[in-house]
């Protein structure tokens, strides 16, 4: 078997935590008189945490300075990460440590490649960080899927050309990331909403050990 890279987006992906960050811009949303819904947080998903506040104010018409921006953006953080407390490894979606576990086996590089800053704490808390080899996060990087950014560096510091990397995705901004850095796009989700990935499963339990390896052959 060849030696690839595989980088997994952490929300969404390895865990659930949209709930959580929904629940925390609808506060702010709430706090500014803007209606803020389950579809529109879809729309948030890859996307960083000043740029979603951005499109939060947009739905809103409101225009806000600086200050009350950055305001915003520590509110928003602290509630996530208050919900955040309580996570172990029950918060990690069904069929994901069956594949971590595999590729770890078969001597395949792991990375985590997410726009969260929170994704280290959510990776301890959930058990799995030891089988990732290297983690890129929004700590690491300055421009937001889908700028492949966090994928090519994270394929960098994996030592693995692009073009043996496989990334697995649930957002339109990922996929669309993964594609632009010639990597192999696995979208974990709607088929309608990932259309644009190579491959596509509903969740991870649906990803069999045959199709692992037909891609590290």
């Amino acid at each position: 078997m060849k030696t690839k890279a595989f980088i997994f987006d952490l929300d969404g992906v390895i865990v659930d935590t949209a709930k959580y960050h929904y629940l925390a811009w609808q506060k702010i949303a709430n706090q500014l008189g803007i209606e803020f819904t389950p579809e529109h947080n879809e729309e948030l998903k890859g996307v960083s945490r000043v740029r979603s506040l951005d499109l939060i104010l947009e739905l809103g018409k409101i225009e806000a300075s600086q200050e009350n921006k950055d305001k915003w953006l520590v509110q928003k953080n602290e509630d996530y990460l208050s919900y955040l407390v309580d996570m172990d490894e029950s918060e990690i979606l069904s069929g994901v440590v069956p594949v971590l576990k595999f590729l770890k086996e078969n001597n395949q590089r792991i990375a985590l490649g997410s726009a969260s800053k929170n994704a280290r704490p959510i990776l301890e808390k959930t058990g799995i960080i030891s089988y990732f080899d290297a983690i890129v996060d929004g700590n690491d990087v300055t421009n937001a899927k889908p700028d492949p950014e966090v994928f090519l560096r994270a394929a960098q510091l994996l030592n693995t050309d692009p073009e043996d990397a496989i990334v697995f995705e649930d957002s339109v901004a990922g996929v669309q990331a993964a594609n632009i850095a010639s990597m192999t796009s696995i979208g974990i989700g709607d088929a309608k909403i990932l259309h644009e990935a190579k491959f596509i499963f509903p969740d991870f339990t649906h990803i069999e050990e045959q199709f692992i390896k037909s891609l590290i052959k």
